[in-house]
């Protein structure tokens, strides 16, 4: 290992290929600590929470991070420590102006602003008011029509437990020109949502072309804000309409800047019907979820005792669901907009574990992922070979997915 000093900060790289001050050792007591490290930046976040040794040691950005690796190797005590606690973050040297990322994340409630109060947009938004008290400082909203933002502005600050009027959120009013002042930007326009009777086709890739247009706006936009938290995509496709947004911010945003908000919802699905079937009930406290909202979405009964036909039948309900809804008359909206995104965001502003996509080397991949002050964090595990090659799968279509839509 070599050390370095910076601005009263602690470095650490495998390489001695930097110019900063060298120290022979850490200091007794250091807090926090960042890993210097090169990778293809086009293929790489640019910052991410150490949480295993094995993240000092690996050459590529890919699915591999997902897995818990049997591989041991010398880690120094105090290193391995701070790993334990969550104080290192990894930095990405080929990132331009990488040194503004040696920080930690503060805590402490946050400022959300939403773009467009339809139906996903205006769920999602009871959700935030009602669940967020202890994450949310306050809500900014936004939609062309000014009369949903009077609607919702009044509706909002009058919902209140009675004698603690500051114990939920304040909504406000904002102009478009305000929507990239916070801490995350929560986006969930949507333009040409396919109508109930529209069975026989992938409704959600359906809103792709358009929801694209829309979107590509509000990543320029971001952009040119030099925006500097979360851009939360709800909006559908989730996964695909991510990756216009990196490639649309021109390299302003960074990779883990962008997190896309469907997964929640498949895992509440398949809990759904783990509780109506005892065969899928090891889903309950064994199963995860990852993968796209929607097709290519995959379902592991267990991580413990990974059975894959009872994982596939799962992942079939589960994707399948939204359908079951259409079928009563009605858009299957409200889930989607309380599990995958008012219950999502409030868990991700609390750095608490959560279903979301986030980018993995060229791809935005869903799983368990929580944000910390050192970083995004995703949930590694001991992957039996059925369900990795099925995540892979998975990845790969993602992957070529996002090739084609920048073509």
């Amino acid at each position: 290992m070599i050390y370095y000093k910076l601005k009263g900060k602690y470095l650490f790289s495998l390489k001695d290929e930097y110019g900063y001050e060298k120290v022979n050792e850490l200091p007794e007591g250091t807090e926090e600590l960042y890993f210097l490290h090169k990778k293809d930046r086009d293929l790489s976040k640019r910052t991410f929470a150490v949480s295993d040794p094995s993240d000092l040691f690996c050459e590529n950005e890919d699915l591999s991070l997902l897995c818990i690796s049997g591989e041991e190797r010398h880690v120094p005590e105090n290193i391995l420590k701070l790993i334990e606690q969550r104080k290192v973050k990894a930095v990405n040297t080929e990132y331009n102006e990488y040194e503004q990322s040696l920080f930690m994340e503060s805590e402490g409630k946050k400022k959300v602003n939403l773009l467009a109060l339809g139906d996903v947009g205006s769920t999602l938004l009871m959700g935030l008011k009602l669940l967020g008290g202890n994450a949310v400082e306050s809500i900014g909203i936004y939609d062309r029509s000014r009369e949903k933002i009077q609607r919702w502005e009044y509706e909002m600050n009058q919902t209140s437990f009675p004698f603690d009027y500051d114990i939920l959120p304040q909504v406000r009013s904002i102009e478009k020109e305000e929507l990239f002042d916070c801490h995350m930007f929560v986006f969930c326009a949507s333009k040409g949502v396919p109508p109930v009777g529209s069975e026989n086709v992938d409704v959600r890739m359906v809103q792709l072309e358009e929801n694209a247009k829309l979107i590509r706006e509000y990543a320029q936009a971001a952009a040119n804000a030099n925006f500097k938290g979360i851009f939360a995509v709800v909006s559908d496709p989730v996964d695909p309409l991510c990756a216009v947004v990196l490639k649309e911010s021109r390299g302003v945003l960074a990779p883990e800047q962008i997190k896309g908000y469907g997964l929640g919802v498949m895992n509440a699905r398949a809990m759904y019907y783990a509780k109506k079937h005892e065969k899928f009930s090891s889903y309950l406290t064994e199963g995860r979820a990852f993968g796209p909202h929607g097709n290519d979405l995959v379902i592991a009964n267990s991580i413990v005792n990974y059975d894959d036909k009872i994982s596939k039948e799962l992942t079939k309900l589960a994707v399948e669901a939204n359908l079951e809804v259409r079928k009563t008359g009605f858009k299957p909206y409200i889930a989607p907009a309380f599990s995958s995104g008012a219950i999502s965001i409030v868990l991700t502003l609390e750095g608490k574990f959560h279903y979301s996509s986030n980018y993995l080397g060229g791809a935005f991949m869903g799983g368990k992922n929580r944000n910390i002050p050192s970083g995004l964090e995703m949930e590694k595990i001991s992957m039996p070979d059925e369900l990795f090659e099925r995540i892979k799968h998975t990845y790969e279509a993602l992957k070529q997915l996002r090739i084609k839509n920048e073509e």
